[in-house]
């Protein structure tokens, strides 16, 4: 079957190591389920485990992706779950996504466990709900349960372009939340205003007042901006740091103004059931930016890493 692969590890220069090419197909298992894919979604993670981020040399050739739409064997249209272990079902087996331990979505079809699937809701397109189980359902998870935000509260989106923000620009928008966003490109802050922004600023502009909450996926580059932009008592959730941890935690201000700082990774199965009802009842979609073949993966990464995009990136095998 065609995948795109981790064939090997590039620190500097990631995309050396994808191949887009023949793959065995996945082996049955008890328990788990073969999906054939009929639209998968980049995500950040891809090009870090392409890095070699939680991703080892002894565990390649690995196929990429952790979101899926697709059909199983007999005929029920699922969206994968891709969070592995860590509950009930798998007690024994530390939480990771797929694409980590096991072969991922980037594929004409995965094997994924069969409690890991939901039925795609009437009316939601497959190229909508394969940006959801990653992207989206950590925005989801963010706003809604590690902020706890609620209508008539204010949220800061640090960076307003990639997958994660353009999701909790549109949720926190839709759900009556006030929502600031910066970007450092003009056109990429005209489109957060699209998406439902009421205030778009540049990178560490001051922000029209404190926030509630802060959507922190930035790190280095925004972190001193985020402890300044919330309110006293308010809360930092944070999901990544794409340029790096901060050189300073400006613990003194966290601690005087009694700021709550949260991780967040990916969201739980009940989680994407309630993200997906959510959109199917409420009409929102996601920002896709692109739409490609599975055989041109390539260029769906290179632009992903550009940085260029302005919401999620599919592949369609």
């Amino acid at each position: 079957m065609l995948a795109a692969y981790a064939a090997h590890l590039d620190a500097e220069d990631p995309l050396t190591g994808l191949v887009v090419g023949d793959r065995p197909d996945p082996e049955p298992r008890d328990g788990w389920s073969t999906v054939t894919v009929r639209a998968a979604s980049l995500n950040h993670h891809d090009l870090w485990s392409l890095r070699g981020v939680g991703l080892r040399a002894e565990q390649l050739p690995m196929i990429l992706g952790t979101d899926a739409v697709g059909t199983t064997d007999d005929g029920r249209a699922v969206v994968v779950h891709g969070v592995i272990g860590g509950d009930g079902s798998f007690p024994a087996e530390p939480r990771s996504l797929l694409s980590e331990k096991h072969q991922g979505t980037l594929a004409e079809r995965v094997t994924v466990p069969t409690r890991n699937l939901v039925d795609l809701p009437d009316g939601l397109d497959v190229t909508d709900a394969a940006c959801l189980p990653t992207a989206w359902l950590t925005a989801y998870r963010m706003l809604f349960r590690s902020a706890g935000l609620t209508p008539g509260q204010r949220v800061l989106v640090q960076g307003a372009s990639g997958g994660l923000a353009t999701a909790a620009i549109t949720l926190a928008a839709a759900a009556g939340i006030e929502v600031v966003a910066t970007s450092r490109s003009a056109a990429k802050r005209e489109a957060a205003l699209g998406l439902g922004a009421a205030h778009v600023l540049e990178p560490g502009a001051r922000v029209p007042s404190r926030v509630d909450a802060v959507i922190e996926s930035v790190g280095a580059a925004t972190w001193s901006h985020s402890v300044r932009s919330v309110r006293p008592g308010g809360t930092i959730v944070v999901a990544g740091a794409t340029s790096g941890d901060p050189t300073a935690a400006e613990l003194t201000r966290i601690f005087f103004t009694e700021i709550t700082v949260r991780g967040a990774t990916m969201g739980s199965r009940d989680e994407l059931v309630q993200l997906l009802a959510f959109m199917a009842r409420t009409g929102v979609r996601p920002r896709v930016d692109t739409v490609l073949p599975l055989d041109r993966a390539r260029d769906a990464f290179a632009r992903l890493r550009s940085g260029e995009h302005v919401g999620k990136i599919v592949l369609t095998p």
